[in-house]
């Protein structure tokens, strides 16, 4: 599954989603806060700390009345944020909250859900290839959205070149029925589709672990909503990040009770997989979240994503990239009593 939603059209059945009355930047806060938050695909354990802090209460605890809008193809989270037809929305991908400053579109990164973006490439296995370095000169399966994303830091950084690139139509078929065949994936997604139809276990790279520096699944806002109430940021991501703790290190059954109902084609086994990936990996705790939180950012990682794809031609040179975030909701322990209470450590 490909997380690379550029800011575009959107289907005019989205932007009539909200069918109560939902906060509006500069209106007078009267009892609980109407909040609508969109995602970037459908309900699934990628969102399963947002599903959490809705079912134990977190978000109904610091005043907010949220209401999670599962997101599937041809949703377009800047453009909900734009319009105002949403006060929350997740960032599949560093690339969301950079191209919504290149377009002027009005809103922000607040959080850092994904310390890991879990863009993967994988293959059968196979002895000619143990890296993404020995990928170089082989055809690989990516989809379209991939070649103005991260497909420019492989070119910039494996010497990758751009005759390798074969289309990926999220139709796994053609990759199970050849042996030789690379592909890109999700990393809680493709691999373990591959190893429940194909009946073998493919060889996973996590591009992260090459160095990739992308951030992934932002908690992205409305920057008038932002500088006009700022309290009300504070609460959705602080208990956020509370639901995020709990989903991971308590009982996850309760958000997983609302994800199903949300998309009936989530099983208990995916679920299961997904989250016991998110934990291996460190794709939601790891790095600087044991100090700061779940959540966390900093200024070095973003400009360190943006230096290496303007080098790579993606953005141009002298876009503000602290426009494209800000840490003013994050880094502050939000979550580590809870975890500790979770898991005695």
């Amino acid at each position: 599954m490909n997380r690379n939603l550029l800011i575009g059209g959107i289907a005019a059945a989205i932007l009539v989603l909200v069918a109560f009355f939902a906060l509006k930047p500069g209106a007078k806060v009267e009892g609980p806060a109407h909040i609508v938050f969109a995602t970037d695909w459908k309900a699934q354990a990628e969102h399963g700390g947002f599903y959490q802090a809705l079912a134990k209460g977190y978000y109904k605890d610091a005043g907010l009345d949220v209401v999670i809008q599962q997101g599937g193809p041809g949703v377009n989270v800047p453009q909900l944020l734009a319009t105002d037809t949403v006060q929350f929305g997740i960032g599949s991908n560093s690339f969301i909250p950079l191209n919504v400053v290149a377009a002027n579109a009005g809103s922000k990164a607040v959080a850092a859900i994904f310390q890991k973006d879990p863009q993967v490439l994988i293959t059968h296995p196979r002895d000619d290839v143990k890296s993404v370095a020995d990928m170089k000169g082989k055809p690989i399966m990516v989809a379209d959205a991939t070649i103005s994303s991260f497909w420019p830091w492989l070119r910039a950084k494996f010497g990758f070149t751009d005759d390798q690139i074969r289309k990926y139509t999220f139709n796994l078929a053609p990759f199970l029925t050849d042996e030789k065949a690379i592909q890109e994936g999700y990393l809680s997604s493709e691999p373990y589709t591959v190893e429940k139809e194909g009946k073998f276990k493919p060889q996973v790279f996590l591009l992260s672990d090459y160095g990739y520096p992308g951030y992934a699944a932002f908690i992205m806002a409305n920057d008038k909503l932002i500088a006009e109430h700022p309290e009300i940021v504070q609460k959705f991501v602080d208990a956020s990040i509370k639901g995020w703790v709990d989903y991971l290190y308590g009982d996850p059954s309760p958000a997983n009770a609302l994800i199903k109902k949300d998309n009936a084609e989530m099983t208990d086994d995916l679920i299961a997989h997904a989250i016991a990936t998110i934990k291996e990996h460190g794709i939601v705790d790891s790095g600087e979240t044991a100090e700061k939180g779940i959540g966390a950012m900093s200024d070095a990682r973003w400009s360190d994503f943006y230096s290496s794809m303007s080098a790579a031609g993606v953005f141009a040179k002298g876009l503000n990239v602290h426009n494209a975030y800000t840490l003013d909701f994050v880094n502050k322990g939000v979550g580590l009593d809870l975890k500790k209470e979770l898991t005695g450590k």
